[in-house]
């Protein structure tokens, strides 16, 4: 089948059934022509991100001073239930491979969503915690990887007084072309549709009026993990705004409370922002704090009342959990000694820890990369067979060692295990070259009666087939034994080992439910999603103009990843912010 390119797909209409084949599927992260273009992006956002901060441009465009409060309420917007109780959902970690994307974006649609033995409604908001897009943030990418599949499962329809709404904060991968495709799809003076949601927000931060009584803030960190002034400013707007005794949904692009004993710039902006809020001087509180980032659920409680989680299931590649630590402490406010306990993560630490025997299948999976790898074989191998002397072979290894030492170092911080692990692991490789080679020479002498006496093609053939593919094989596997062993007893490559599996299982998103000064929170999980042949037209969808235009042969099943967790709010002691079942939430 001949790929199209990413322009040549809908976005806004309906694709047939041969078209929807077309559509991405999880990214090849070891591409090397992807993984060299993303470090270029990296390396430039580095160097120039802070001299060209587009968060200064777009809030000195915005005249709303000082009127951010006001302007910034769509509670009217929100339709309670019978119950009086306004619904919102939280997503991060999307706009990637087509058929998780949908899944998703297919369960945030649905009018009533069945959850075991719940009917959850559909919710008036959906909040979009980063990473929206992935490799790279261009408009291509926006259509087709982020807009489409939730222009498909929530079609466009109605008037926009009665529409739900959508609010964004940027990730990293946002942030790669200096956030302006961000601004351009999230950040318009006039509501712009993403499928049904409708946006909000004019600034890629914002601190939104819930209900009367909860406000969700969304911090845009950057790619310096830090708070320009004039958002400092606008937050400090909000904050007086408010009334006494407000709850605060603060949201992140990054889980900063995993890197809160290391005090990482992350860490510190989210303290920040919590500090704003704190120092307002009207009692507010901070029930919830969410994050993506990382693509796993998890959740941590606090001995104040605070509930951490991370929710970062929305379609990119599967993060592990069995790296999480059970406890983490953090200095959070004014609390003294202040300890968050890990409650649940999904998968669990030991579903994690079996899906790494997956990297075995890494040369399969990586194919280009091992090729790579091989090419770095070939190109030794023949030096050596050239110049067989011990100077070249310790020279040799110096090269093959510094490039993976620098490429561990680059991802997880150089250290004395990350050097050790690394020169060991080029070891490895550098043991099984000189093999390959000595067995190339072998076989060449085999074949002519002495090494090299053979025709150029017959050399070229040899070292192409036994150095580039068998020993780019080879070299395949050994880097994935690597990453399957770091990840798993060395608390290392934790990223690189499971985005080398490009795993689109255990989807995850939250769905929260807002009632007087209580805070519920139902996470669903999904441990499979469908195959991209499995997505059929929905006969719905030409009566019903809301209906999802595709549904899975296989019925989807979502589930209630632990029981619903009660935040008390208001009038609640900390500790009687207490996990909860269904039957026992609270009615106004």
């Amino acid at each position: 089948m001949a790929w199209k390119k990413l322009s040549e797909l809908k976005h806004s209409e309906k694709p047939s059934p041969a078209e929807l084949a077309h559509y991405p599927v999880m990214t090849h992260w070891f591409n090397p022509t992807l993984l060299f273009k993303l470090l270029g992006r990296v390396i430039t956002a580095d160097v120039f991100g802070q001299y060209a901060d587009r968060r200064l441009i777009e809030a000195a465009l915005d005249t709303a001073e000082p009127d951010f409060a006001k302007r910034d309420d769509i509670s009217g917007y929100l339709a309670p239930d019978a119950d009086g109780a306004v619904w919102v959902d939280f997503v991060a970690d999307l706009g990637d491979g087509f058929d998780s994307t949908y899944a998703v974006a297919y369960l945030l649609a649905q009018p009533a969503l069945q959850v075991g033995n719940l009917t959850l409604p559909r919710a008036s908001a959906l909040i979009m915690g980063g990473d929206e897009v992935y490799p790279t943030a261009t408009r291509d990418e926006y259509n087709i990887k982020t807009r489409a599949p939730y222009q498909f499962a929530f079609p466009k329809q109605g008037a926009k007084q009665s529409r739900p709404r959508v609010l964004a904060i940027p990730g990293n991968h946002d942030w790669y072309d200096g956030l302006v495709n961000f601004l351009a799809f999230f950040c318009r003076e006039k509501p712009s549709p993403v499928g049904n949601w409708l946006t909000a927000q004019r600034r890629s931060y914002f601190g939104f009026k819930l209900t009367d009584h909860t406000w969700v803030w969304g911090i845009d960190i950057a790619l310096v993990a830090d708070m320009d002034q004039p958002q400092a400013d606008y937050f400090v707007a909000i904050a007086k705004a408010m009334p006494q005794n407000a709850n605060v949904i603060l949201c992140s692009a990054e889980p900063g409370w995993y890197g809160a004993e290391q005090e990482t710039n992350s860490f510190r902006t989210l303290s920040y922002a919590a500090w704003i809020a704190e120092n307002a001087g009207k009692s507010i509180k901070i029930p919830l704090v969410l994050s993506g980032d990382t693509h796993h659920y998890s959740r941590y409680s606090s001995e104040f009342g605070t509930q951490f989680i991370t929710a970062g299931g929305g379609g990119a590649f599967l993060h592990g959990t069995h790296q999480l630590p059970q406890q983490i402490h953090a200095e959070w406010l004014r609390e003294p000694d202040p300890v968050l306990s890990l409650e649940h993560c999904y998968p669990s630490r030991e579903e994690s820890a079996r899906l790494l025997w997956g990297e075995v299948k890494f040369p399969l999976l990586n194919f280009g990369f091992c090729l790579f790898l091989g090419s770095l074989f070939a190109l030794l191998g023949f030096t050596w067979s050239m110049l067989p002397r011990r100077d070249v072979a310790v020279i040799e290894f110096i090269i093959l060692a510094a490039g993976f030492i620098g490429y561990t170092g680059y991802q997880e911080k150089f250290s004395g295990k990350v050097i050790g692990l690394s020169l060991l692991h080029a070891a490895v490789q550098f043991a099984a070259m000189f093999a390959l080679t000595r067995l190339w020479i072998r076989l060449d002498a085999m074949l002519f009666g002495f090494h090299g006496n053979g025709p150029w093609w017959a050399w070229l053939l040899e070292i192409g087939i036994l150095m580039g593919v068998i020993g780019g094989a080879v070299a395949g596997l050994i880097f994935g034994i690597n990453l399957m062993l770091t990840c798993r007893y060395a608390d290392i490559n934790h990223n690189d080992a499971f985005s080398a599996m490009r795993l689109d299982s255990f989807r995850n998103f939250l769905r929260i439910r807002l009632v007087g000064n209580q805070v519920t929170v139902y996470p669903i999980g999904m441990d499979r999603v469908p195959r991209r042949e499995d997505w059929i037209d929905n006969p719905a969808s030409s009566a019903d103009p809301h209906a999802s235009w595709f549904v899975s042969r296989q019925k989807l099943e979502p589930k209630l990843l632990e029981p619903a967790i009660v935040i008390g709010g208001l009038d609640v002691k900390p500790a009687a912010a207490t996990v909860k079942k269904p039957e026992e939430l609270p009615r106004e």
